[in-house]
């Protein structure tokens, strides 16, 4: 497995960055060449399931999702979304955080810990696949920090 860790303070109260982070068809907007629709009768909650689409023509691939545990943040409390990933390129789980912070604003925390196929990808390189990981997400956090912070 090849995991990694990315934290952002944003700049927005901790409901706002929930209900952005759990519209996972938005995600599309900061994840370059991917688009997700949601496939379950429930967008959000225990249960919701939802496939990215990530590459460009022939190379793209699907990689359906559902939620395992929710809870938004409510008053001073974090929330948590549990994902697990059930795809046939990459397995694994994921899930995110959204803590507030005094000032109206929040951290969220990124993890993810998946498998790429073939394995042999995440077995002897998992820094190669954890390091662009990192900086993926991070730049995804950085694009929907500035989505939410400029409303």
């Amino acid at each position: 497995m090849a995991g990694f860790t990315v934290t952002r303070d944003v700049r927005a109260p901790a409901a706002d960055v929930w209900n952005t982070l759990v519209d996972w068809p938005r995600h599309g907007n900061w994840v370059p060449l991917t688009a997700i629709r949601v496939v379950s009768d429930r967008p959000d909650g225990v249960g919701a399931e939802f496939v990215a689409r990530t590459g460009w023509g022939p190379l793209a691939f699907d990689d359906p999702m559902r939620v395992t545990a929710w809870a938004p943040p409510e008053g001073g409390t974090a929330g948590r979304c549990d994902i697990v990933k059930l795809g046939r390129v990459v397995r694994g789980r994921a899930w995110f955080s959204v803590t507030p912070l005094p000032g109206g604003a929040c951290r969220v925390l990124w993890f993810e810990d998946v498998t790429v196929v073939p394995h042999a990808i995440t077995r002897h390189g998992g820094p190669l696949v954890s390091v662009p990981g990192k900086l993926a997400f991070a730049a995804t956090l950085r694009a929907m920090a500035r989505e939410v912070e400029s409303r």
